[in-house]
């Protein structure tokens, strides 16, 4: 028996409506039922700021900026130990085996960590002190391996730092300086103030702090050496803990210098480093590039573009000091 044949325009037509059908069904289905898988995987582990962080909201504006859609376009693995160094490696080793596509990193610490732990997962620096004097890259203009990114410069302005708080402070003549033993660039910090020390008729005394436990029994060592003032060598355990140094600076009655600009806005009396959010928003380019098919080790390195100079005029009310007009001048935020 002969099965007659459909109208062939009349079969094209169910057949397209079947098709039509099926992808409306593929529709509802993304949109009432599970999200969309998104195309890009990253992991972003910050030792010394949080997901919720300004450094965190500038990445996300970068993100944003690049076209990106958090959740949509990238989903976006968030890692912090809070400034405890300890968690650092296993935070890593999740996001490895969550095979994310590249880990951007805060800062030497997470960066170290990173390297040691895989040679192919690209690595995006946001606010690495010294990524050359650290090892985690050759050079800046040709970092090679799997590590590119941006520098803080901090060991370079170390000496800048001091002549500001010397200007700020002229009768400051000894100086406690506050930093992590544990954190690698700490060293060349120490280095480059002692260097610039003599020329500013200051003596330095060196206190160095591992743990949050420390930073209130530094009180006691920083009140006997009768110093004039204090400089604080930027470090996530510092960043973390930042109302027990404020704390201390506050008890022991000391004028104070600071790398980041949340210390001065959070009490602290002055700082001067490179703008954080602005670096981190610039490290998503980099995540944009390698995401596009950029080899990390291709990219050269960048430094800060923007500096900032902030000054507590209440603390120094509080402290009995006057800020020099010079001072004042070149501040791009004077907090009243």
């Amino acid at each position: 028996m002969l099965i007659p044949l459909p109208n062939s325009s009349d079969f094209v037509s169910r057949i397209a409506a079947l098709v039509a059908g099926f992808g409306f069904l593929c529709f509802a289905a993304a949109s009432y039922g599970e999200p969309p898988v998104a195309a890009h995987h990253i992991g972003v582990l910050l030792v010394a700021h949080s997901a919720e962080s300004e450094v965190a909201q500038a990445f996300r504006q970068g993100l944003r900026d690049a076209g990106y859609s958090e959740g949509r376009d990238v989903l976006v693995e968030w890692r912090s130990p809070n400034g405890d160094y300890s968690r650092v490696p296993e935070l890593v080793a999740d996001l490895i085996r969550r095979k994310v596509e590249l880990i951007v990193v805060d800062g030497t610490v997470g960066t170290r960590a990173a390297k040691r732990a895989t040679s192919t997962i690209p690595i995006v620096m946001a606010l690495v002190a010294d990524p050359v004097g650290s090892g985690l890259v050759a050079n800046l203009a040709h970092p090679g391996a799997n590590v590119t990114g941006l520098t803080i410069m901090m060991p370079d302005l170390s000496a800048k730092q001091l002549q500001l708080l010397k200007e700020t402070i002229p009768r400051a003549t000894k100086v406690v300086v506050l930093f992590n033993p544990d954190t690698p660039y700490s060293p060349k910090m120490i280095d480059e103030l002692k260097a610039a020390a003599p020329s500013l008729s200051i003596e330095l005394l060196v206190v160095g702090v591992r743990t949050p436990e420390e930073i209130d029994r530094a009180l006691s060592t920083v009140s006997r050496a009768h110093a004039h003032a204090l400089f604080v060598i930027e470090d996530p355990l510092f960043t973390t803990h930042r109302p027990a140094v404020l704390k201390l600076a506050s008890k022991a009655r000391l004028p104070a210098m600071y790398g980041a600009r949340h210390f001065a806005t959070e009490g602290g009396l002055m700082s001067y480093g490179a703008n954080y959010g602005d670096l981190s928003r610039r490290s998503v380019e980099y995540v944009d590039k390698i995401l596009k098919g950029a080899k990390p080790g291709d990219l050269p390195i960048q430094q800060p573009t923007k500096f900032d100079l902030i000054v507590n005029l209440k603390t120094a009310k509080e402290l009995g000091i006057t800020i020099p007009q010079s001072v004042l001048l070149r501040a791009d935020e004077v907090i009243q």
